[in-house]
């Protein structure tokens, strides 16, 4: 039997490029509020490239002035710069922290009225710029620099 097609998205919308179309082998869009789902697409890929900054900044020997672990005696110039190295190099009380801080992040403790999901207001998901970010208002061309991405 074939598999109606998901109505939520249809062919030149965005993300929705040849040859697959909307590809969806699980049949979970018309199960799922998408929407979150792109929210959280473009914070997870912003979370991956600060991971990459760290790794090169790291490996150049960048390091913050000062402890990072006052209790312990160690300082932000102690950290070595391999990158499990480095990962391996932190306090279990600093890797319990980044957790609080990532899960309270994940589930919505740090959103505010002004902006967040789902209180985005008129924005599009990911659109945090201000007014001096470049926008494109031709559609054309907003939706190549999209699809390019």
């Amino acid at each position: 039997s074939v598999r109606a097609a998901p109505q939520m998205f249809s062919e030149g919308d965005i993300g929705v490029l040849p040859p697959l179309g909307v590809y969806d082998p699980l049949g979970l869009i018309e199960t799922r509020n998408m929407a979150r789902f792109e929210v959280m697409e473009i914070k997870h890929g912003r979370s991956a490239m600060l991971g990459f900054v760290h790794v090169l900044l790291i490996e150049a020997g960048a390091r913050f002035p000062g402890y990072l672990s006052p209790s312990q005696g160690l300082k932000f110039s102690d950290v070595p710069a391999g990158c499990f190295a480095s990962l391996e190099a932190l306090p279990t009380a600093g890797w319990l922290q980044i957790m609080l801080t990532t899960c309270m992040m994940e589930t919505g403790y740090f959103l505010f009225e002004y902006e967040g999901y789902p209180n985005v207001g008129e924005k599009a998901p990911g659109d945090i710029g201000g007014d001096s970010w470049v926008r494109y208002d031709d559609p054309e061309t907003k939706t190549f620099k999209l699809n390019a991405e």
